[in-house]
């Protein structure tokens, strides 16, 4: 999610690509089943099309997206200074 943050559409290899280390690659399977679980949460949107007869998928954050990613954020600097939020 924090790839769409910052690129407005993400091809599949690309972010497949950036999630992936020479130490560790992140296989098709692991990043398809994120890509749904973001999708059925309207957080990121698909755009299916061919390109020189070839499947070209792409990725972008939705608005919904966007602002779930934000508040995950400011969760995490929340703990990261010790405030704890439940009281």
């Amino acid at each position: 999610m924090s790839l769409l943050m910052v690129h407005e559409w993400m091809h599949y290899s690309a972010l497949k690509n950036e999630l992936s280390s020479p130490e560790k690659k992140i296989s098709d399977g692991n990043l398809a089943s994120h890509l749904k679980t973001l999708k059925a949460n309207d957080y990121i949107v698909e755009k299916k099309e061919f390109v020189n007869n070839k499947p070209h998928t792409t990725y972008k954050a939705t608005s919904a997206g966007r602002k779930a990613f934000e508040v995950h954020l400011n969760a995490l600097e929340a703990l990261i200074r010790g405030q704890d939020r439940s009281g």
